[in-house]
């Protein structure tokens, strides 16, 4: 082999690599050339058009506003002006019970804050429940949609200021105001109270301002915080909103809100079709907490009296009766049933077409709600918001406060059970006084007047606890 020839043919292939360096590095040059180009052209028209804004409002404008509408999206909603007034003191609260009881109560105390005249600290929410739920306002709540939302009414802050901390020595006023009280309570004998202490904490809130009586201004207020101000977090409304989507995609579908939950029977007592070790069982739960009063309960006649949440059982022979179909899409709106998966053994063998969260979505999109009921309860009542009809089982908050904002929303189909009615038409069609037929006959006519029409609100005079 001629050496000669492999001396010129390794010095014309180090050459050719030097080449190609060479033109590795031009081309790198041209295009970090035109980046920088790029972005200092950008700047330079910014900088033009800022400059030329604030000398020239009006010159660029139809340049500056397409350029800002995409850069910035559409514009929010504009606040509403902030409402100037002297307050009077600041009002702490600790909300009890499930989602939609604080919910409620939320309402009642952003009312009582308006009438006094006082700054409102952000609510806290009940922990110690029997769901324990450790979530705070903001995890279920967008707090600062609620604040600002508000901003006309009523002054809300986060945390009270550092001087009414007990760091400094300053203990609040703790109590938990009357039950059903009236606009003449709150400024009679609870707003002096602020003039001496500043700062009182309510530390329960359930249930403790009257349905009626109460002036119109006030009951829009209400209305205001409940169809308004309570948004979700954006988690939480993407995900069931999600979930609505994937239910109307199925088809119209119910949402029957089946309370037939470990808590609901236990502290109402209601055992109807349990075994003896489930009565028991429900019956030592009562008695370990010492806040549940009424321990002693007559199942029976709890139950004969309409007091008592249906059975699955029950439920799937009144939506039999009332004419729902085998092919009905039925969305179970509530948390473990009591018996799990064995006592909705008849419902599902009836509606075959029964879905769950659960079932619908992901197990990964429900991993951040899990062991927090009050974000899980905020899925179901959007799903019974938007269902075609919402049939609770028992009207306990989550059906008075989904039915009311099916009312708001063009009164939607909601199925008003009947329960005194619904258990004596069951007793006697099982016990064979009562034909099929004249069962369901019974069940439809007894309903006419309970889907959700317009009516008049129930006023009772001294039986607050009993009106709408």
């Amino acid at each position: 082999m001629d050496v000669r020839s492999d001396i010129s043919s390794g010095q014309g292939s180090r050459g050719v690599k030097l080449s190609g360096q060479v033109t590795q590095r031009t081309r790198l040059r041209v295009w970090f050339i035109r980046v920088c180009s790029s972005i200092l052209i950008w700047t330079c028209l910014v900088q033009f058009l800022t400059v030329t804004e604030l000398w020239h409002p009006r010159l660029f404008a139809g340049i500056l506003n397409p350029i800002n509408a995409y850069i910035r999206g559409p514009p929010p909603p504009p606040l509403p002006p902030i409402r100037n007034y002297t307050s009077n003191g600041y009002l702490k609260v600790s909300c009890n019970g499930g989602l939609n009881q604080m919910r409620a109560a939320i309402c009642d105390m952003v009312t009582v804050a308006r009438l006094l005249n006082l700054t409102l600290v952000v609510p806290e929410l009940d922990k110690k429940s029997f769901w324990s739920d450790p979530s705070d306002f903001e995890d279920i709540f967008n707090v600062r949609h609620f604040i600002d939302s508000l901003r006309d009414e009523i002054r809300i802050i986060r945390r009270l200021p550092k001087r009414f901390s007990r760091k400094y020595g300053f203990a609040p006023l703790e109590m938990p105001p009357v039950s059903w009280s009236s606009e003449k309570y709150y400024l009679e004998q609870i707003l002096p109270l602020f003039n001496k202490h500043k700062v009182i904490h309510f530390n329960r809130t359930d249930t403790r301002l009257a349905n009626n009586g109460i002036p119109p201004h006030l009951q829009k207020l209400r209305c205001r915080v409940n169809f308004h101000a309570l948004k979700f977090t954006p988690s939480i409304e993407a995900l069931g909103n999600k979930l609505v989507s994937i239910l109307k995609e199925k088809g119209p579908f119910m949402a029957l809100h089946l309370r037939y939950e470990m808590d609901m029977l236990a502290f109402s007592g209601c055992t109807h079709g349990c075994t003896i070790e489930e009565s028991e069982e429900l019956k030592r739960l009562r008695y370990a907490f010492p806040w549940w009063r009424e321990k002693e309960i007559m199942s029976e006649e709890r139950r004969s009296q309409g007091l008592c949440p249906l059975t699955p059982e029950e439920a799937t022979l009144i939506l039999q009766a009332l004419g729902f179909g085998q092919d009905t899409q039925i969305y179970i709106a509530s948390g473990e049933i009591y018996g799990s998966e064995k006592r909705l053994a008849v419902l599902r063998n009836t509606f075959p077409r029964i879905v769950k969260k659960e079932t619908l979505l992901h197990r990964e999109e429900l991993r951040q709600f899990q062991n927090h009921s009050s974000q899980m309860a905020a899925l179901d009542f959007m799903a019974s918001v938007a269902s075609n009809i919402f049939v609770p089982s028992y009207d306990g908050n989550m059906a008075k406060l989904v039915e009311g904002h099916r009312r708001y929303h063009g009164f939607k189909k909601t199925v008003q059970l009947n329960r005194k009615k619904l258990v004596e038409l069951i007793d006697l069609h099982q016990n064979g006084t009562l034909s099929w037929d004249e069962f369901s006959n019974a069940v439809k006519s007894s309903h006419e007047e309970r889907m959700g029409r317009p009516k008049h609100r129930t006023r009772i005079k001294e039986k607050p606890k009993e009106e709408d």
